[in-house]
């Protein structure tokens, strides 16, 4: 008679395993058990009525921190190189573009891999230092990114709307916007370092950030003041520009219809494409960027808000989005302002010809080309 192991296997173990994590997550445990003794001074009690969380979420958000990593260190590194090293891309507008695609490339080739490590183990387990510099660090790069949006947005206002009246950037010009873009986002992040506002561990305890519970005036008052400094103000400025450069290409296409009708013909421009006209290409880009830029800062912000005003109870699952969107716009942003661009993607396809999905690429117009092209021009 034969005899039947009675090894369970492999796979049995695993199973006993994860059911002895399940049990844990279901049990009187709390989020705040796995958090090692040196941080436990800087969790908020508010953290401590959640159970533990459940270990699929760690692995999905480090599994997805960890793809959005190499996206954005592959894509930024790669608009870095090919702007830097092509001649014809070293333009002073273009210097704006770099220091974005820099900040964003910084912001996940030293953020992402602490926090896929901190996923994999369940909690934060660097340190309280090094929790609070990682937080200043994205505020950093975070905020860096945000107003070098907005200066790309105020160089094409200049060239656009003012045209030849405007006064091209140099090179001088662009550099002291990259140094001003730099020291007023970290006069603004470091404040937490010494004293206005804390960084303290989110509620996956997987990352670092604002404390959004800290009810005194001084936490307060510094969560508003660098949300009106790094949000209310960069975005009001972006919308304003593209407003009124939109309005400025319409009505300049419009003026080149009216003299066409008058002189009979169908279009004053040599390769007009048929259906497609440049305002409407300029408001498609225009609204990806002013909405990819919601997408990214307003979870964070609400979260922010909802902790300090107390309008929603806001779990540890919640945290996990805010820290999703804000790292997914270092991915995005080599997308609008850099493939977006047609001597970009010329120079990214005569590199790296395997990328090219299109016989030529086609110098199709857009809001960086048409900015870039313009200011050139004086200076021919």
């Amino acid at each position: 008679m034969a005899i039947t192991s009675l090894d369970p296997g492999p796979g049995a173990a695993a199973l006993q395993a994860w059911g002895g994590q399940m049990a844990a997550f279901g049990s009187n445990e709390t989020v705040v058990d796995k958090v090692l003794p040196d941080m436990l001074h800087l969790i908020d009690a508010h953290w401590h009525q959640f159970p533990p969380m459940n270990p699929l979420w760690h692995g999905l958000l480090g599994f997805v921190i960890g793809v959005l990593g190499f996206i954005s260190v592959t894509g930024n590194g790669m608009v870095v190189y090919i702007f830097t090293t092509t001649k014809s891309l070293k333009t002073p507008s273009n210097i704006l573009v770099v220091n974005l695609a820099f900040s964003d490339f910084l912001m996940m080739f030293m953020m992402a891999p602490p926090m896929v490590i901190n996923c994999y183990n369940e909690t934060w387990v660097f340190g309280p230092l090094a929790c609070q510099l990682y937080a200043c660090a994205g505020s950093l790069y975070g905020c860096v990114s945000i107003w070098t949006m907005t200066m790309i947005a105020f160089d094409r206002y200049n060239v656009i709307v003012k045209g030849i009246a405007a006064k091209p950037m140099t090179i001088n010009g662009a550099l002291l916007r990259v140094f001003f873009i730099w020291a007023f986002s970290l006069a603004w992040t470091v404040a937490p370092l010494f004293g206005w506002g804390r960084y303290v561990p989110e509620g996956n305890m997987t990352a670092c950030g604002t404390d959004y519970f800290d009810q005194s005036i001084s936490n307060m008052t510094y969560i508003l003041l660098y949300s009106i400094a790094c949000y209310y103000a960069p975005l009001f400025l972006i919308i304003y520009s593209y407003f009124f450069i939109v309005q400025a290409v319409a009505a300049h296409e419009k003026a080149m219809r009216e003299q066409a009708k008058k002189m009979n013909v169908a279009s004053l421009r040599s390769s007009d494409q048929a259906n497609t006209s440049a305002e409407c290409k300029l408001a498609k880009v225009a609204l990806m960027t002013i909405s990819l830029w919601f997408m990214a800062w307003t979870p964070y912000l609400v979260i922010n808000y909802a902790g300090i005003f107390k309008t929603m109870t806001i779990s540890p699952i919640v945290t996990i989005w805010g820290s999703v969107f804000a790292k997914a716009n270092a991915v995005y942003n080599p997308i609008v302002y850099g493939i977006s661009h047609p001597k970009y993607r010329a120079a990214l396809y005569a590199r790296f010809p395997g990328l090219s999905c299109q016989s030529a690429p086609e110098d199709t117009g857009s809001v960086a080309s048409a900015a870039t092209a313009t200011e050139e021009k004086p200076s021919a």
